[in-house]
């Protein structure tokens, strides 16, 4: 399974410049709130996923007063051989390299180093619109296969179109028919692998749920979309008129959902902020847990400040889960570098540890 050995990180955030070297099993970095710890977990996510896993543009990363930056890994890949990998962005542009070879296309590079990150921005995903969700599908589902990335972006392309024509003053019947037979095929793709993901991750997601809070409380995942009982062409075409009034495309794949609820009732509204917390962290694992069978390896963890509202026995709970699977590479963030120890020193011996401060980090005993 790839794991990251060495990264060096360049004016990303409030990263100046840094090289670490890492465990291959666990990797601990402790500080106070706003020293860089996130910086450095979404420093490696990017490197898996070519962006951020916080939804905002390039510029937002760069280091104050830089007009660009530069993250590098060398992994320890599954063949048992060694992998540089670097991504610059500068002047508008994201160029990313490996082992000295320029990727022509990033959508090539999702999947080769798989990766699962756990942050405190994942309340978004109960707290905000069906946006963040999708967001979610689309991360994971494009590392497992890589006709689904392809589909979203052929699809988005033609819905662009398509709204595009729907501003005109009057679109032209004929060329909307060809457009939505074209967007059909990568709807029914995209569609089919949703909710072949959505009905894997459910039972997981109560299951793990079940491990971290002790029982009681029911959690399950529900997916909505408006191609449960029609194909999209069907649906484009009784919702023409509406979108030719709203002037846009108002029903499709792009109005997915995911619905979270804890027995029975939106989670949202049911959860308290740790059970919501416990249900996210559940969610996360089950993920894990699908792409690791989909890989025949096990993804990099990334968990960021995930004992934050979470009380010492749902961490318990949280950390035996870990303990007793067969997990990879695993990152931990935390404030309170004596509770990080207490726990990991009970599960292994190859750990490393790593103090940040003001977007510096040194490796400690």
């Amino acid at each position: 399974m790839p794991h990251l050995k060495i990264i060096v990180v360049q004016d990303f955030r409030n990263i100046a410049f840094q090289e670490l070297s890492f465990s291959p099993n666990v990797n601990c970095i402790s500080g106070n709130n706003g020293e860089g710890k996130t910086n450095l977990m979404d420093a490696i996510y990017y490197l898996s996923m070519t962006k951020s896993a916080f939804p905002a543009p390039d510029r937002y990363n760069f280091r104050y007063g830089t007009e660009g930056f530069t993250i590098g890994g060398t992994y320890g890949m599954e063949n048992g051989l060694e992998s540089r990998f670097s991504i610059k962005v500068r002047d508008g542009e994201k160029k990313l390299v490996r082992d000295d070879k320029p990727c022509a296309r990033m959508a090539e590079h999702i999947g080769t180093l798989p990766v699962v990150m756990v942050s405190p921005g994942d309340t978004a995903l109960v707290s905000d619109s069906g946006e963040e969700r999708r967001r979610l599908s689309n991360a994971v589902l494009s590392q497992m296969d890589p006709s689904y990335m392809a589909a979203v972006q052929a699809y988005n392309r033609l819905l662009a179109q398509r709204n595009k024509m729907l501003k005109e003053f009057s679109p032209d019947p004929a060329l909307l028919d060809v457009l939505d037979s074209r967007m059909d095929s990568h709807a029914q793709l995209i569609y089919a692998l949703r909710k072949q993901w959505a009905d894997g991750l459910n039972p997981l997601v109560g299951e793990y749920y079940r491990l971290i809070s002790g029982g009681g409380e029911g959690v399950s995942i529900t997916y909505k979309s408006d191609l449960e009982n029609a194909s999209l062409s069907e649906i484009l075409s009784r919702s023409r008129e509406r979108d030719y009034a709203l002037r846009y495309t108002c029903s499709g794949i792009q109005r997915d959902d995911f619905f979270f609820a804890m027995d029975g009732h939106p989670i949202r509204r049911a959860g308290s902020q740790g059970q919501q917390k416990s249900f996210l962290v559940a969610l996360k694992f089950a993920q894990y847990e699908l792409m690791k069978r989909s890989y025949g390896f096990a993804p990099m963890l990334l968990l960021d400040d995930v004992f934050d509202k979470l009380d010492w026995g749902r961490i318990s709970n949280l950390i035996g889960m870990v303990a007793g699977a067969d997990f990879g590479q695993i990152f931990i963030t935390d404030t309170d570098k004596k509770r990080l120890s207490a726990i990991v020193d009970r599960l292994t011996e190859d750990r490393a540890y790593f103090n940040a401060a003001g977007g510096v980090f040194t490796k400690i005993d």
